[in-house]
């Protein structure tokens, strides 16, 4: 008998996936940054917020629009296929499953273990944060694969946690930034004049958005598990993107009441912690970064619910390595758990990757992969705002039913804002884009050679 994945989750645990997994980890590792990227010039940051959330809400539309028509496994690889064919599907959602789920779950189990490790002022680059990022990146498997139920209810709590800091210190340190002249100082005064033209500080400062508004796009990966998904995902992704961005200007403009720039510049991964000490009292400040650990596991949390899903998305439609045992769906939790644990393995690989390319050389050694240590928190985000734009395009060419700011608008606008993402990302990184890319063109020859010919029906459990 077939087995399918239950309608388990509501609308509002579909908006707080798009704000629980997009805000919190990336709003406080990239605003020091983008602080950095651009001199300490605080307008130019604010700008390069509002470019990266324009992208982000015009793709976003603009697959809502996609999801009023199609509803299948996994939304992003449904809108691929449905567009440029079963092909073109299989290969993005291949991406989606060996490189960007289980990249990006590595960096996040990381960056939930940094913040930890800055709590109780323990080494960034030591035993004990990459001990604790192997731990976070098991118990957030677990969560997901053992208890799915759960794991929406923490989705939707840490989505409210996180908030309360971000809040605080939008309002709270606005107040503050204003009364004592800090927001004004930081507004007027550029900390470092750079040689280079601005446009090339504003593209390296616009990646660096990429990573703290990523992940609004997983929410379409419980697409078969969502309730009314034709009505629920599209206001999901629009509600929740919006959200995000009025979050992020905010509390990068709190930010500048609570410290001088130059200061958050200096912190590295203290910068946060600072602030909210500064603007709050000591005792009250480590309650909120607290507050600022458990939003960046509920970061983990969204992210690892796509990539259990990864690879089940290819073989429910009986392609991918080994479909009979990858689309087998467990009797009890209702989850695809031989997926789950194919998405936790390559999650601890590239965890590994990440603290070889990245993590040595903060504590002065050289990394291990020589030239191909490029910044996953980075570098396959721009890669699928790339994937994105045949997909836009063929939606203007098949959607003929639609109105013309639905067809053409909306696409047109989000791949202007996939061109400038890919532009200013060969900008900000240079040479390791190319050997970014040869990982990523390796890595989908191996997934061709594995794509098994495509069944009539999905696989049926066992």
């Amino acid at each position: 008998m077939e087995q399918t994945l239950n309608k388990r989750y509501g609308l509002m645990v579909a908006i707080a996936m798009v704000v629980g997994i997009v805000v919190g980890s990336g709003v406080f590792f990239k605003a020091e940054k983008i602080l950095n990227a651009t001199g300490g010039d605080l307008p130019l940051g604010i700008i390069a917020w509002v470019i990266g959330g324009l992208i982000m809400v015009a793709c976003a539309y603009t697959f809502a629009i996609m999801a009023t028509k199609y509803e299948k496994v996994n939304g992003v690889v449904d809108y691929a296929e449905a567009t440029l064919g079963p092909r073109y599907g299989y290969l993005l959602g291949w991406f989606m499953a060996v490189i960007y789920y289980p990249s990006l779950v590595a960096v996040l189990a990381w960056i939930s273990a940094r913040y930890t490790c800055v709590l109780f002022n323990w080494d960034i680059a030591g035993g004990e944060c990459l001990a604790l990022a192997a731990f976070y990146l098991v118990l957030s498997y677990a969560l997901n694969v053992l208890s799915p139920v759960l794991s929406g209810k923490f989705q939707v709590s840490a989505t409210v946690i996180k908030l309360v800091p971000l809040l605080l210190m939008a309002v709270v340190g606005t107040i503050v930034g204003l009364a004592n002249g800090m927001t004004v100082k930081n507004f007027t005064e550029v900390v470092t004049v750079s040689d280079q033209p601005s446009v090339n500080l504003l593209f390296t400062a616009v990646v660096a958005t990429a990573f703290a508004y990523e992940g609004w796009i997983i929410a379409t990966s419980i697409n078969a598990e969502l309730r009314d998904a034709k009505k629920n995902l599209p206001r999901a992704l629009l509600f929740g993107t919006l959200i995000v961005m009025a979050v992020y200007i905010l509390y990068y403009i709190g930010l500048a009441g609570a410290v001088p720039n130059e200061t958050m510049m200096a912190g590295g991964e203290s910068g946060a912690k600072l602030a909210f000490e500064t603007v709050f009292s000591q005792g009250a400040g480590v309650v909120l970064f607290v507050f600022v650990v458990i939003s960046c596991l509920g970061t983990l949390n969204g992210l690892m619910l796509g990539g259990v899903r990864g690879i089940y998305a290819l073989s429910a439609r009986g392609e991918g390595p080994r479909p009979d045992v990858f689309a087998s769906i467990d009797k009890s939790t209702n989850m695809p758990t031989n997926s789950g644990i194919l998405g936790l393995l390559l999650s601890a690989v590239w965890l590994l990757y990440f603290f070889g390319a990245i993590i040595t050389t903060i504590s002065g050694n050289a990394p291990w992969f020589g030239p191909f240590s490029f910044d996953t928190s980075e570098l396959p985000i721009v890669t699928i705002y790339a994937l994105y734009i045949p997909i836009f395009i063929m939606m203007m060419r098949k959607e003929r039913d639609l109105g013309a700011f639905k067809r053409f608008v909306m696409p047109i606008l989000a791949i202007i804002g996939c061109v400038f993402m890919i532009i200013a990302a060969c900008f900000a990184h240079r040479m390791a884009v190319v050997y970014y890319l040869i990982v990523f063109a390796v890595v989908m020859v191996i997934g061709w050679a594995l794509r098994r010919g495509r069944s009539k029906a999905p696989v049926a459990a066992k």
